[in-house]
């Protein structure tokens, strides 16, 4: 569900950006305004950086994000009627989104890109979304400048603009790793981790979402959506956390929904588990990986943990930062992993050999285990995603020695290897 300049401007709910909502937007006459933009033309696909297109981007991207709108004719900065932009394909998309990351800097990423009508009114609408990494530059051979909405012009920012912006950049650097803070010990506290080692992951959206609470029903579909797509990201022959939580009907919590934990009973405490989805979109999981099975009649040490339980983990969480960024609206994530156990004896991560029998011994004892952090965008091509899940949890393993992941298997592609 997505809520743009297009949907305020003719009064509408959050929801699809249809061709119907840009024709309301044109019979109305809108006014262009600091976050919409109209454009009767395209840039073209050849020498593109060198157009007002980078600029434009660059100036929505610092002024809290906006749309620009291809496709419609303007007189006055209101809209008068639609132009047809021409044939648009998936390259030339493609080209949109590469300009918007080589011709600026520091990059702008997450363009979400909609072609709207049929021949004789087609339409292209780019959605930049609000950056908490401006300014943005465009360079210019040897002189540089930060473009900024001045509310239907773009305009240069002047230097005390640029130092405040600067500055709102590190505020916020320092405010989403205080969210991340609070996030995390929200998540850990109240587990056992001096009995056995528990797998802590939580993520929050770069600029959250706060427009609407999320219903019983939105949560419920996103944990639901969750469980599918965890088993597409990780076999389903490991021990996955949403297996152990009463997905189905979550209870609410402080401007969250909680999964309770259903693994209540004294044989199977060893996959308890809690997750939770916020109202801003923000996404937590939290998992005792420690002392599993080993066996039919052993079980490991608290302190020992199977390197499988760590990628069903993280299945599961990006599965659900996925679906969670998909009702609420969010893209960008802040992530940070970690492992919390108390005690003294260090914790180990155990893998199998690659005849898939016994547990192999080179594992690195961990007194202190390093969260792992990482930002993602959850609305970038299903097959980048995926890899993005494979690389966290590649770091995750290496740290305790583990060299492969042998769970999370994304598709191969041509920057990478099948080996990971």
């Amino acid at each position: 569900m997505t809520f743009t300049a297009l949907h305020r401007a003719v009064g509408a709910d959050p929801g699809p950006l249809t061709d119907d909502l840009l024709n309301q937007a044109v019979t109305a006459g809108i006014t262009e305004s600091g976050d919409l933009d109209w454009k009767s033309e395209l840039p073209p696909a050849k020498g593109m950086a060198q157009t007002d297109f980078p600029k434009d981007v660059a100036a929505m991207a610092n002024s809290g994000g906006g749309v620009i709108v291809f496709g419609v004719r303007e007189s006055q900065k209101s809209a008068v009627s639609r132009v047809d932009v021409g044939d648009f394909d998936e390259a030339y998309e493609r080209s949109l989104r590469s300009v918007a990351i080589t011709a600026i800097s520091p990059p702008v990423f997450g363009l979400n890109v909609y072609c709207l009508g049929a021949v004789g009114a087609r339409a292209v609408v780019v959605e930049v979304p609000a950056s908490v990494d401006g300014p943005h530059l465009i360079y210019r051979n040897e002189y540089f400048g930060a473009p900024v909405r001045n509310d239907a012009d773009t305009v240069w920012m002047k230097e005390r603009q640029i130092e405040a912006a600067y500055r709102a950049r590190f505020d916020e650097r320092r405010h989403a790793t205080e969210a991340l803070d609070t996030l995390f010990a929200d998540a850990a506290a109240g587990r056992d981790s001096e009995a056995r080692a528990w797998f802590i992951g939580v993520a929050h959206p770069r600029t959250p979402n706060l427009r609407t609470r999320l219903t019983r029903d939105q949560a419920r579909k996103a944990l639901t959506d969750t469980r599918g797509l965890a088993l597409v990201y990780s076999a389903s022959t490991g021990v996955h956390p949403l297996e152990s939580v009463d997905y189905l009907n979550p209870r609410p919590g402080l401007r969250r929904w909680v999964a309770v934990n259903t693994a209540t009973e004294d044989r199977m405490s060893w996959r308890e588990s809690w997750i939770s989805i916020h109202h801003d979109g923000s996404a937590t999981v939290a998992a005792a990986v420690g002392g599993h099975p080993a066996g039919r009649a052993e079980m490991l040490d608290g302190r020992q943990i199977k390197s499988a339980a760590i990628e069903c983990a993280i299945a599961d969480l990006m599965a659900l930062i996925r679906t969670t960024a998909e009702v609420t609206g969010n893209d960008e994530y802040d992530i940070r992993v970690g492992i919390e156990c108390g005690g003294g004896t260090p914790l180990k991560i155990l893998t199998t050999d690659t005849m898939g029998f016994d547990y192999d011994g080179v594992a690195i004892p961990l007194y202190r285990y390093t969260p792992v952090e990482m930002t993602v965008n959850a609305r970038e091509s299903p097959e980048d995603f995926f890899w993005r899940v494979h690389d966290l949890a590649e770091d995750c393993l290496n740290q305790g020695g583990v060299s492969n992941v042998q769970m999370i298997h994304p598709p191969v592609r041509d920057d990478k290897s099948s080996d990971g």
